[in-house]
């Protein structure tokens, strides 16, 4: 196995390492007559365009021979780096500790690494703090527009001015405690739903396009514009379609947030989104049964 890993390694960093307690040649071999050489010191493995090659040889006491042959693996083409848009809108950093005291100190901890670092985005901070900490009893949500306004939030906490913030929220919970998605049914709308969402959301208006794509075999309307037509609303048939990609899409959002839950629950077209969000349909399969369901319950409505 050593000679396994050595020789990896080898390939891996186009280095030949020198062969260890090498005194002299042994004189059974013609060493000027032949290719092969012994690594008496470490040698560059030069790229040839040709994949690397090693063969290990294990001579076993008891008089098992094995010989191994690897060869590199495919160079990986280096990774693009793709600076994400920045999504605008609302932030939230949640904050938690065992005690209040420890709340505040927390508080007062994050409030100094973030001023002390003005190269840190809020975003980043709040995807950090909701995915890379445990969840303590005692918590604390800031929400803000935009890095100062977190801030504000943070210090107020750490000095335990709460209630002077209007975006500053606290609670308690239990660690162990499950959470639940609820997917509504019909009724919950409005018109203008999810529309300022769309726009200040990357990933929600991603998963919505996604939905679109998906509900286009069987509908002659857009999504998005229906969002902002009352009369199209009204319509049993795109009413549900709406709600259930509005739902999938906003079950995205949290996720991209880091929110883990435990189950989901819904009725009647939720029901079709939980089924989304669970796994058990796939977005398209989805797409299809609230379509075509809703297309049945208007004829059957009359």
């Amino acid at each position: 196995m050593g000679g396994v890993i050595k020789s990896v390694l080898a390939m891996r960093h186009g280095v030949m390492p020198r062969t260890l307690h090498v005194d002299g040649p042994t004189p059974e071999v013609d060493w000027a007559a032949g290719a092969g050489k012994l690594l008496t010191e470490a040698r560059t493995w030069d790229d040839t365009g040709r994949p690397r090659r090693a063969g290990v040889s294990s001579f076993g006491i008891s008089g098992t021979n094995a010989h191994v042959i690897l060869e590199a693996a495919p160079a990986e083409a280096p990774a693009t780096v793709v600076e994400s848009a920045r999504r605008s809108g609302a932030v939230v950093w949640p904050v938690s500790a065992r005690s209040a005291e420890a709340l505040r100190a927390q508080a007062g901890a994050l409030a100094a690494r973030v001023a002390a670092e003005p190269a840190l985005d809020a975003v980043d901070v709040g995807y950090s703090l909701a995915v890379g900490r445990a969840s303590f009893e005692h918590r604390a949500a800031v929400v803000g527009g935009d890095r100062s306004e977190l801030l504000r939030g943070v210090r107020a906490l750490a000095d335990g001015r709460s209630a002077q913030v209007p975006g500053l929220v606290r609670g308690g919970g239990v660690s162990s405690g499950r959470s639940v998605l609820v997917f509504p049914g019909q009724g919950s709308q409005w018109v203008g739903m999810a529309a300022e969402l769309l726009g200040e959301s990357g990933v929600f208006a991603g998963r919505m396009g996604e939905c679109e794509r998906a509900l286009a075999p069987y509908v002659d309307w857009s999504l998005v514009e229906v969002l902002g037509s009352e009369r199209l609303l009204s319509r049993v048939d795109v009413v549900q379609p709406v709600l259930w990609a509005v739902m999938v899409s906003l079950a995205e959002v949290w996720r991209s947030f880091g929110v883990v839950v435990d189950g989901v629950v819904g009725h009647s077209q939720g029901e079709v989104a939980a089924a989304c969000v669970a796994g058990g349909l796939s977005l398209e399969d989805g797409a299809r049964v609230v379509a075509l369901r809703s297309r049945a319950v208007g004829v059957l409505a009359g």
